[in-house]
């Protein structure tokens, strides 16, 4: 016990062990969904799904441990909803580039990361963006993972005239997939915790009993990881064509991390009175490690999770939580026939609710300045409705500039804008 006082200052922090470990089991409900669905959505591409679901087990415990050991926090990392999707419907198969070159470009948004987090660079970056963008970029995640939790479901489908119509809604499939997000948000409502893997579980039990899906089991040997271990190809990312691809995995991943990392905190109280986050080098050096490790086990990038909240706002204050969230996705690795179970339609219910939770922050763009929230909703529309979160960057940051310089707003322009709006130009110039 006094091991674990040493090392995580429980009384200081005016904890318990026991609180701890409530709070890392509360954070991991609300996070498990992550490992049936992130092997559901990278298995896409070609990827194996039990050696994703491997890595994405693996990845989060890795990146939550050091976050919890290290940077003594009770935050949890895993692979990140929105990122996961990128790599999957607009790298992989929007721009037919093999998966194996996909995890390379990770890899390396895991060394910049790592790099920016080292020396400093960060603040100036976050700094420098105008906050619309900021909150317009999380919006339309939110609305990039909508659609495709849509289209997984059935809800909406793919129509000549008007592009987009309304999908069979008689279908089974979809009724339940309806049904799960129903269920998600109530129990949402209601506070109970780990409602999102409730509800998938829900509509795939539902499933099999009406002999739609299969049951695969729930506990099993752990798989090979050898499918995807070590399958980056550094040398097809690193083509100068991919620098944009590159560059969204590392930007999206700074702001979600960074975001999460003072939300979480600020929550829980951890900030310092000048509302910095102490040992915030160290935290983000755990999820650039994590972003890292994961590339090369098998995954997309790994990000700390805003669901940490939960289990800081049931008293988690230390990075015992965390070591506790990254004890139960250790033991997940067992459980690998319940992710095979698990059919596609069932994880959409929880992909519109996380759009549902990002999409929020539409609410803080600054409506009456025009070139402000124009920019900001060219961003988040352009995201769904090109299929690509690098496309709504580069829309939003190209707006942005523009719109300014013509408004005579020069002032409102900082350097680093304008030299990415450049870089946008020049990419979608040249190497679209």
């Amino acid at each position: 016990m006094q091991l674990i006082e040493n090392l995580f200052k429980l009384k200081e922090h005016g904890t318990s062990v026991k609180t701890e470990v409530i709070a890392g089991f509360t954070t991991f409900l609300t996070m498990a969904y992550i490992i049936l669905v992130n092997p559901l959505i990278l298995s896409s591409t070609g990827m194996d799904l039990n050696a994703v679901f491997v890595a994405t087990c693996l990845a989060a415990a890795l990146g939550t441990a050091i976050m919890g050991l290290v940077a003594n926090y009770p935050i949890a990392l895993a692979p990140g909803m929105g990122l996961n999707a990128y790599f999957t419907f607009t790298v992989v198969k929007g721009m037919n580039v093999p998966w194996q070159i996909a995890l390379g470009a990770v890899f390396i948004s895991g060394l910049v990361f790592l790099a920016v987090s080292l020396f400093k660079v960060r603040e100036a970056i976050v700094n420098a963006i105008p906050k619309s963008l900021k909150f317009a970029i999380s919006a339309g995640v939110g609305m990039f993972l909508a659609i495709i939790a849509l289209k997984n479901a059935g809800v909406i489908a793919a129509h000549p005239a008007t592009y987009l119509t309304l999908g069979d809604i008689h279908k089974p499939s979809t009724l339940l997939a309806i049904l799960g997000f129903f269920i998600i948000v109530a129990l949402e409502y209601r506070r109970v915790h780990g409602s999102i893997i409730i509800g998938i579980l829900v509509v795939t039990g539902l499933s099999i009993l009406l002999g739609l899906s299969k049951f695969e089991g729930i506990v099993a040997p752990v798989p090979s990881m050898a499918p995807t271990f070590m399958q980056m190809d550094l040398h097809g990312a690193m083509n100068v064509g991919l620098l944009g691809v590159v560059f969204v995995f590392f930007f999206v991943d700074l702001f979600d991390t960074t975001g999460t990392l003072i939300g979480v905190s600020h929550r829980a109280g951890l900030l310092d009175s000048d509302g910095k986050l102490p040992r915030l080098k160290r935290a983000l050096m755990a999820d650039s490690v994590a972003i890292t490790a994961g590339a090369m086990m098998g995954t997309s990038s790994t990000t700390a999770y805003i669901e940490s909240a939960a289990g800081t706002a049931v008293g988690g204050r230390t990075g015992l939580t965390a070591v506790v969230v990254a004890l139960l996705f250790l033991a997940c690795l067992w459980f690998s026939p319940l992710a095979k179970t698990v059919p596609a339609y069932a994880t959409a219910p929880a992909l519109c609710y996380v759009a549902v939770l990002m999409a929020r922050g539409l609410a803080e763009i600054e409506w009456n300045d025009l070139t402000e929230s124009a920019p900001a909703v060219m961003t988040a529309l352009a995201m769904p409705f090109t299929f690509s979160i690098a496309d709504g960057i580069a829309f939003g940051f190209i707006s942005y500039t523009l719109i300014k310089l013509l408004a005579g707003r020069f002032s409102d322009l900082k350097p680093a804008v304008v030299v990415i709006s450049a870089l946008w130009i020049f990419k979608l110039a040249f190497f679209l």
